[in-house]
């Protein structure tokens, strides 16, 4: 008699605890999407750095001059002084290497004290595909473009 009693017919639910278990459920499939999108993030940067890596020492070793880098705020209207020296990537400046070996986005907030003094900028992970989600024709394969900037050399506009 006393399993009867532990073990009944089960109990209907609560609206609310309906809702409480559907916000679980979502709340750890989201958890779980997330983790699942950095660790991917994370592959991807470990297969990207030493592509860059190797890309900064080829043209150090062919002689192609670094310049200071300049970033432009979202607006695109003016240049903000960076503490990065390198090289450009594609020829709208939007990306560049640094000497470092590393990626810089040089599409930043705008800022009047960036302006006035100049911003410092975070390397980012290089991404497989470059440009990928933009207009048409704006991505491209990350080995593509930098051996592209490889080949033009100095000749890239600076």
């Amino acid at each position: 008699m006393s399993s009867e009693r532990d073990h009944g017919p089960p109990q209907p639910r609560s609206p609310e605890d309906l809702r409480a278990e559907r916000r679980r459920q979502a709340t750890e499939a989201a958890e779980y999407h997330h983790a699942a999108a950095r660790r991917a993030k994370e592959a991807e940067a470990r297969t990207t750095a030493p592509v860059v890596a190797a890309f900064a020492e080829d043209l150090r070793a062919a002689g192609v001059p670094s310049t200071p880098l300049k970033a432009r705020p979202y607006s695109g209207r003016g240049t903000l002084r960076t503490d990065v020296e390198g090289w450009y990537v594609r020829r709208d400046r939007s990306i560049g290497v640094g000497t470092d070996g590393l990626w810089y986005v040089l599409v930043v907030p705008p800022s009047l004290r960036g302006r006035l003094l100049g911003i410092h900028l975070e390397p980012s992970s290089a991404p497989l595909t470059v440009g990928a989600g933009g207009r048409d024709g704006d991505s491209v394969d990350l080995g593509t473009l930098l051996d592209l900037r490889r080949a033009a050399g100095a000749d890239f506009p600076a």
